[in-house]
């Protein structure tokens, strides 16, 4: 008994967003809050439905109470721990009513938050001009203000300005949190495809769709809303109306970098040492980031950790399985797309539409496009695997002209990409939400139809990826820069 309540006070401990706030401080990252706005708050038990929690999520992760003018000592305060919940707290809301009172008479510069648009979140005192240095420890800080670099996915807040004392820390986690974003992995995966190893990107690409589907299918089951702001400064806004539990960032940064090291080493020439520190060193960064960012709590990230690598013991020894199916079965592309599409149906029924569900099938229409352009080419007699003889591969010596042929591919690979999903989206929508009688005159609202945003994701991203694999190579073999 004694051993499970301990469990269960670093479990909360672990989840508590005062120790992101706590993190984010450390790093350098400072909020602009002077003082909270009553609102509504999901409920405080255990039972709170997940229609609560989406709210509390689109509301910035923060849960308010209203405080009353009645006895200091049992004013409410926001802790957030719990799958987001409020606790009450008597020395947190006496500290945050005493930074009202020491705010209260200073210039308030940035735009008040209103419901309309943070769902009574705290108001922003953001400065417009450059920040005042600030003392600490004797040095001088000079800070910087900055906001969010993108809104949010599904409601357009453009989230609170924050101040940034450490910028090197700051710009190494906004990398950090790229690596798990969609402009990576429209560059990275086409960059190992057509630069690198077709075989190790195939099967990588196997690796990701199922890490990303199953992460997100949790998230959805669990339904845990994000940190609760404040105290915690919410420095990436982009997908702050997601569930939080598992982070699919620290499963694809698990997943990715240390699955490339499983495939590649012994394939190529390189030192275990580096290519493990180098897989290591990746997933810590994306791993990092996200707390540092205001996105997940610190529990969000180690169990994403963990959850990745246990997907990892059952993929990793499947692949040869999975890939010998794909490129040799009569039935192969029959078996591809109704899978995947299958797979999509099942997510799309496990929670409300928001963004997370445009990605799930936007991921598995990807990896449908990939298998099914790898039983095409295995069909024509294109792109075939190295013989075993060819192994280990070397790589060549860096030079101007390697490099050069390198971003040569890169750069018109991802122009055919994009010109690809620009024609499909613009003949997809219309076309589909035709067929589902969907009105199509606010695109938007069209989307959040599972009819519509399902068959537009899956038709539109597995032409995609099965251009990445077919189409785009079969180009650099015609241009002879293959």
């Amino acid at each position: 008994m004694e051993r499970s309540s301990r469990l269960v006070e670093i479990f909360n401990y672990l989840q508590d967003p005062h120790l992101v706030a706590r993190f984010q401080k450390f790093c350098g990252v400072r909020g602009t809050f002077s003082r909270t706005v009553s609102g509504s708050a999901p409920s405080s038990t255990g039972g709170g439905s997940k229609e609560a929690d989406r709210t509390h999520s689109h509301n910035n992760g923060a849960c308010h109470h209203p405080i009353t003018g009645g006895n200091e000592s049992e004013s409410a305060a926001v802790i957030g721990a719990d799958e987001g919940e409020c606790k009450q707290t008597a020395a947190a809301g006496a500290r945050r009513r005493k930074q009202g009172e020491e705010n209260e008479n200073l210039p308030q510069n940035g735009a008040v938050v209103t419901a309309a648009n943070a769902g009574g979140d705290a108001l922003g005192a953001g400065s417009n001009g450059p920040t005042e240095p600030a003392e600490k420890g004797g040095e001088v800080l000079v800070s910087s203000t900055l906001k969010p670099l993108r809104k949010n996915s599904l409601t357009g807040d453009a989230g609170q300005e924050f101040l940034i004392e450490n910028r090197f820390l700051f710009y190494l986690f906004t990398f950090g949190t790229e690596l798990g974003n969609e402009l990576f992995y429209i560059t990275f995966f086409p960059f190992v495809m057509w630069n690198m190893d077709a075989f190790v990107a195939r099967r990588l690409i196997m690796v990701w769709v199922w890490v990303m589907y199953l992460g997100q299918c949790t998230k959805d089951v669990i339904g845990w809303s994000r940190p609760a702001s404040p105290p915690v400064v919410k420095v990436e806004m982009f997908y702050n109306s997601e569930y939080s539990m598992p982070s699919t960032h620290a499963m694809s940064g698990t997943a990715i970098p240390f699955s490339l090291f499983f495939m590649t080493y012994g394939r190529w020439e390189y030192s275990f040492s580096l290519g493990f520190s180098f897989a290591l060193c990746w997933c810590l960064v994306v791993c990092v980031s996200r707390i540092y960012m205001g996105m997940h709590s610190v529990l969000d990230v180690i169990a994403g950790v963990l959850y990745s690598s246990l997907i990892l013991l059952f993929i990793l020894p499947a692949l040869d399985l999975i890939d010998g199916f794909n490129l040799t079965c009569r039935y192969a592309p029959l078996v591809i797309i109704s899978l995947h599409l299958g797979l999509g149906l099942f997510s799309f029924t496990l929670d409300t539409w928001s963004t997370s569900r445009g990605d799930t099938a936007q991921i598995l229409g990807v990896g449908a496009g990939v298998a099914l352009a790898s039983h095409v080419n295995h069909l024509l007699g294109l792109m075939p695997d190295p013989t075993p003889e060819q192994l280990p591969f070397t790589a060549p010596p860096l030079s101007a002209g390697l490099a050069g042929m390198a971003m040569l591919r890169l750069v018109m690979g991802v122009l055919v990409l994009m010109t690809t999903r620009a024609v499909m989206k613009a003949i997809t929508i219309p076309l589909v939400c035709r067929v589902t009688g969907v009105p199509c005159d606010d695109v938007r609202k069209a989307r959040q139809h599972m009819e519509v945003e399902l068959p537009y994701r899956y038709i539109v991203y597995g032409v995609v990826g099965f251009n990445v694999l077919f189409l785009v190579p079969f180009l650099f073999s015609c241009l002879q820069i293959s």
